[in-house]
Formats: C-alpha cells, structure tokens, sequence
C-alpha cells in the first residue's frame, strides 16, 4: 500500500510540473499571426547552408556553362508557293529551319545536393539532362561542361555516371534482389568477391526501403508484381549499384502518387548525401518533394528563367512583382506565372533578363568558389576511390595518371559479362515456360501433321515426287518457326542500350551470350521434330545427317530473325519482313523452279536463298545412294498420261521402246537412280556437307550483322 502511495505522489509531481513547464494558450489571431511572421521569414530567409557530420573534403562541383542545342526542322511548303516565282534569297523557300531547344542554360550542381530541372511540357528539360549526361549525338551541343574544373571525357563519363530513364525497363520475372545482383555482377569488378558484392546489394536494399519486396518478382502486364513505386526505385538501384559520382534522372516521379513520388526522391536525398551529384528532371513536385529539393532551375522554351534556392523563389517573385500568397505552392504558382508569360506578346523575355540581373547580384551570397576545395578532379577521384566511394574503381588512389584511368572501361572481363548475361537470361526465361512450350507445340504439331500427310511414302515416282515436296516444307518450316524469337530482343532492346549506354558490358559480350542460350532450345526443336517425321515418313538416308541439318536451318533461320530484331524498330513491320523474305527464299529454294529455269537476273537471289542448303542437303542425303533405284520399268509412265493403260499395253510399249533405243528394258530394269533425281532437281552445286557448313555459316554471318546493327543503331544518343 505505501508503494502504491510512493507511485502516486511520484505522478502527481510529474504532472504539475509538466503544467508549469507548458507554454500559456494563444489565442487564434496571435497563433495566425505568428504563423504568418514565420512563414514570411522563412520566404525572405538566406538559402540554407547544408550541415552534415561527414567531412567536406572530397566535393565534386559540376559546371555547365552557355549549354545550347537546337535541331533543323522541315518547313512544309504549299504548292502554289513552290509555282509562284520568287527571288533565290526568299526565306520562305528554305527547305529547313533550326528550332532553338535549349538557349545559352548555364547552371551549377554539387555533390550532397539534388538539383531539379523544372519546367512545362517542351521546355527543355530533358534535353539538358540527356546534354548533361553526354547522350547527345557529337558536336551537336555547344557550350562548356565541367566537373572541378575539368572537362569530362565521354569514356570517363560513362564510368562515374549513372542515367535512369523515364520508363522502368526491368526483367519481369527477376526477383528484385536478383535484379540488383545482376546489376552487380555487371558494375562491380571481379576483385570483390561474391559475398561482398552481396552485402553492397542489401545494403543497397536497404537503402531504397525495398527489404519488404526484396524476394517479391519484378512483373508485367501478365504477372503481378510489386507496385509502381518500388519499381522506380528498382530501376534507380541497377543504375547506382556501382554508387556513381554522378547521377543523371528523366522524371523519376513520373507516373507516380504522391507517397510514392516523395518515397523516391527521399532516396535520391540519401544517394547525394552520399557524396554523389543528383540531377533530375520534374514536372510538378509537392511540397513535400519541395523540402527535399537543394538547387533549382525553370526552363521556358530553353531558357532559363529561374536559378537558385528553393527558399529564394518567393524572394525572386516578390522582387519580380509577382508576389507567391502564403497558400500556394511555390512551384505550381511560378509554373502558372512563366505559362501566362509564354502566352503574352513580349513572353518570358523580361523574366529571362531579370533572372540574370537578379542572379548577378546574389551570386556572392549563394556562390561557392570551387578554388576553395583545393582538388583536382584526380584527386577527388582518388580520394573517392580511396573512401570506398567508387566501388567500380581499380586504380590504386593516389596513382600519378589521368583521371581516365583511375576507373575501367569496364569493370569486368568479357567472360564473367558472358556468364552473368547467360545466367540472367536463362533465369527470366526459365520462369516464363509458356513462351518455349508454345513454340515446342507448334513444332511438333507440325511434325505431326507432316508424318500423318506423307506416311510411309514408297519408292514409287509419285512417292519420289511427295518426298521432295515434303522436304521443301519441312526446310522452311524451320525458317518460319523461328519468326518468334523477333520479339526477343525488341522488348530487351532498351534494357540493353540503358546497361550499355554506360558500359555495364560490352556489345559483343551481349550477342555472343544471345546466340549460346539459343543453342539448347534449337537442338531440342530439332530433336522433336527430327524424331516426329524422319521414320513415320520413311526417309532414307541418316539420321543424324538429317537431325543436325535440321538444327543447322534452325540456327541459320534463329539468327536471321535476330538480326531482324535489331534493325527492325516494331514488332508487327518485324513480322511483315519476316514472311515477305522467307517466301522469297522459298520460291527461289529450287523447288518450284530450278537452278537451270531460274532466270539470269534473279539467279543471285538463288544463291542467297536460306533455304536453298538445307533443301539441297536433305535431297542429297535422301537420294544419294548409287544402288537404290526409285524408277523400275513400266514406272516410266507413272507420271505421265500412260500412266491408266492396262500392263500389258504398257509391256509392249517398253519392248518397243527398247527395240528404237537398243537398250533392252524390262520391268525390273533401273531407270531412275538417286542421282538421276539430284540431276533433275538441279543439286549439282554442293555436297550435303558443303550444304551444311554453308547453313552454319550463314547463321554466324546473320549474328555478326546483328552485332553491327547494334554498334551502330544502339548509340543511345540524340541527333
């Protein structure tokens, strides 16, 4: 009882000291009021000063100076102005104008702080992030890029930098754990080892808030998944795995609510925090977002009309008589000011002006001299590396070498891009069974229906006739089958320019590993389909022959469909061109109309025909035998209008005929040979061996195709 008292005493102190310790009720016009006060001191505040307990000595200040980018634009031209005469001088008739996109954009990024580009549809946003980021096309863009002082090379670019695009391009049937492993594999060197590399993954989980979704699938249209927003920052994580220097963002909130959008650029905030530079383009952040924000720049059909602080927006519209009310968000009531200026006769001229005037004269309040931190970009480099910052880093800090070679290329040899490309590929495949059954399905469903149509064909002429027609088919029926493999590539094709845009893996790595996963998949197609028809049809000949030619033509018919898909930029055109080709190697195979009927100026078309080797090949290793014969006696007439006369009147025309010839013929004696066959189908050109090397090759020339079409249509860079 007296330790209940003790408690209860002990309580009541408690609470009259809380009461005295409790500030007096206001009333409500002294709260709005002191509310009001400390909104407008907030608003008429100097820009913060970022506080952090990590030490400032490696900062990395990136510069760009008079940006300038524009485009040549097609006039169109009415035809009575193209009739009218007009002197040579006339501008009207020029074919072509130049559209300014960005006009003299000049700004300041440093690591620690995100740096947002803001601005209406067309403003240029996305132009400065792609110009920042080095993903213009060469000499197009005019200005000065730097970062501590130095201009950036493009191969060292690649390396420090990261740029996360718009769209979330992700392997749907990666867990996202998986899909940061990869990204690993591919961005970090083969000097740390696999449980280090794992530690940087969760910790990378970890700090995308991702650890409840870590073994949760990436998804699809058709597999659910995780949310939008967990997606975005799965895509921002295989662009940081390697924890860049530099990070460039194409609308990261795009698509997203609120939360999500705010969830996402908290994690950017915690990457700059980290020593890197986050650059990001915006169309409409919250308030919230707004409190994230560090460095600002509104664009206005390329030029800038804003440039600073968050805080200093209200400041900057007061001075420009354009007042922000207390209620309104900054950045929706200065997006609705610089759109009501576009529309105006004299546009944002004025508020451009004014910007430059009013930044001139804030500029030693808010600027930083980069002289101040006494580091070469080497030495930054070095001293980034050193601190772990730069976990792709090889050079030993400290090294006596450009700042180019302090990092890799690439940060791991052309093997090890093979294996992980390999291994991820089989991964998202092996989780997707539906696309090789279908594709097993229509192959034996095929073979079916051919062993069912030409059963136990005999040696007759008729069979001789049904047998060529049955290869004719089958050969390109293996072409036409692989015309499903087009897609492949057209749904990885931006993954693959987004991972080699900055050398996550090499090029040729990507189409050496393409062609090794088919391999597998095509030798069981062809054994199915082999043993569905090879003895229910009752071919001679080998049978190995005829499973590795049929392999071969699956090869040869795979990689011309790949190489396809990399200068084909739509599936349905894809499709199109795939049929349209296929069927003029068909017709031009040597089974409708032979070699010696084709005519001269088409003949090259004959030879480049994809079906013409394997049909040949399986001819000869059907027909190749010297002792079988295939026409006996009377069967001279099978094929002909004789071919219903009794046998007896067919016996006399034999004698007849031997007796005007001189060769004696009777029922048994051979007159059509396999050879004879081969001599009528015109395969006089290549042994069944030269034939399937040919097919071989042609697969190997089609893969080397689709390595070029990617070396040059992959640039990923604007014109």
């Amino acid at each position: 009882m007296q330790k209940q008292c003790r408690e209860l005493s002990l309580i009541t102190s408690l609470l009259v000291r809380w009461r005295a310790w409790s500030p007096r009720p206001r009333s409500a016009t002294s709260s709005s009021a002191s509310a009001t006060s400390a909104r407008r001191s907030l608003a008429t505040r100097r820009p913060r000063t970022r506080r952090s307990n990590r030490p400032r000595s490696i900062p990395f200040v990136l510069s760009f100076t008079n940006i300038t980018y524009s485009v040549k634009v097609r006039r169109k031209i009415a035809l009575p102005n193209v009739l009218r005469r007009r002197p040579a001088t006339d501008p009207e008739l020029g074919f072509s104008s130049a559209k300014t996109i960005l006009n003299n954009v000049s700004g300041e990024a440093r690591d620690g702080e995100i740096m947002a580009v803001m601005g209406a549809s067309g403003s240029g946003k996305s132009t400065l992030i792609d110009a920042l980021a080095n993903r213009m096309a060469k000499g197009s863009v005019k200005g000065s890029i730097t970062l501590n002082g130095e201009q950036l090379e493009s191969r060292m670019l690649k390396v420090i930098s990261a740029y996360v695009m718009q769209d979330d391009l992700l392997f749907p049937m990666l867990t996202v754990e998986e899909t940061l492993m990869f990204a690993a594999e591919f961005r970090l060197p083969r000097t740390l080892s696999k449980s280090k590399k794992k530690l940087r993954v969760q910790a990378l989980i970890d700090q995308l808030g991702l650890r409840n979704a870590a073994n949760t699938v990436i998804g699809d249209e058709g597999h659910r998944g995780v949310s939008g927003g967990e997606r975005r920052r799965v895509s921002i994580g295989t662009d940081i795995i390697h924890d860049p220097i530099l990070l460039f963002l194409d609308e990261p909130t795009s698509g997203l609510d609120s939360t999500s959008a705010y969830m996402v650029v908290q994690v950017l905030q915690r990457i700059a925090k980290s020593g890197s530079i986050v650059i990001m383009s915006i169309h409409q952040p919250s308030y919230r977002i707004l409190g994230l924000l560090d460095r600002m720049i509104f664009l206005s059909r390329g030029q800038t009309v804003y440039s600073g602080s968050p805080s200093n927006l209200p400041v900057f519209f007061s001075d420009f008589k354009h007042p922000i009310p207390e209620d309104e968000n900054r950045t929706e009531f200065a997006l609705d000011i610089i759109r009501e200026l576009e529309g105006s006769p004299g546009g944002t001229k004025a508020l451009v002006e004014f910007n430059k005037t009013w930044h001139a004269l804030k500029r030693g309040n808010d600027a930083v001299s980069i002289n101040a931190t006494n580091l070469s970009l080497k030495e930054a480099i070095s001293a980034s590396i050193s601190k772990g910052k730069l976990v792709s880093g090889a050079a030993a800090p400290g090294a006596a070498a450009a700042p180019a070679s302090l990092v890799p290329t690439f940060a791991n040899p052309m093997w090890i891009e093979m294996a992980v490309l390999s291994k991820r590929s089989i991964t998202n495949s092996r989780r997707m069974p539906e696309l090789f059954s279908v594709r097993l399905g229509a192959v034996m469903v095929t073979g079916f229906i051919l062993a069912t149509v030409f059963w136990r064909l005999d040696t007759s002429p008729k069979g001789v006739q049904e047998r060529v027609g049955f290869f004719a088919f089958a050969m390109s029926t293996m072409f036409y089958t692989c015309a499903d493999a087009l897609p492949v590539f057209l749904q990885e094709r931006y993954i693959f320019m987004r991972e080699t845009a900055y050398n996550a893996y090499r090029r040729s790595s990507y189409v050496i590993s393409h062609a090794a996963v088919s391999l597998p998949s095509l030798m069981f197609l062809s054994l199915a389909f082999a043993a569905t028809t090879f003895w229910a049809v009752g071919l001679d000949g080998s049978f190995m022959f005829y499973l590795v030619i049929i392999f071969a033509s699956f090869w040869a018919g795979s990689s011309f469909v790949t190489f396809l898909s990399g200068v084909v930029p739509h599936v349905m055109l894809g499709y199109t061109i795939v049929v349209a080709i296929l069927a003029y190697f068909l017709l031009f195979s040597g089974f409708f109309i032979t070699r010696d009927r084709i005519p001269g100026y088409w003949i090259w078309f004959h030879y480049l025909s994809l079906v013409k080797y394997p049909y040949e090949a399986v001819l000869q290793n059907e027909f190749d035998d010297p002792v079988k014969c295939f026409v006996r006696g009377v069967q001279i007439f099978d094929n002909t209008p004789l071919a219903a006369v009794p046998e007896e009147l067919k016996g006399k025309l034999l004698e007849s005929l031997s007796s005007s010839l001189g060769i004696k013929i009777t029922r048994s004696t051979c007159v059509t040979t396999g050879a004879d066959i081969l001599l009528q189908q015109g395969v006089t050109d290549l042994t069944k061996m030269g034939c399937l090397w040919v097919t071989i090759a042609w697969g190997f020339f089609f893969r080397i195709l689709f390595y070029l079409s990617l070396l040059v249509g992959s640039k990923n860079k604007r014109a």
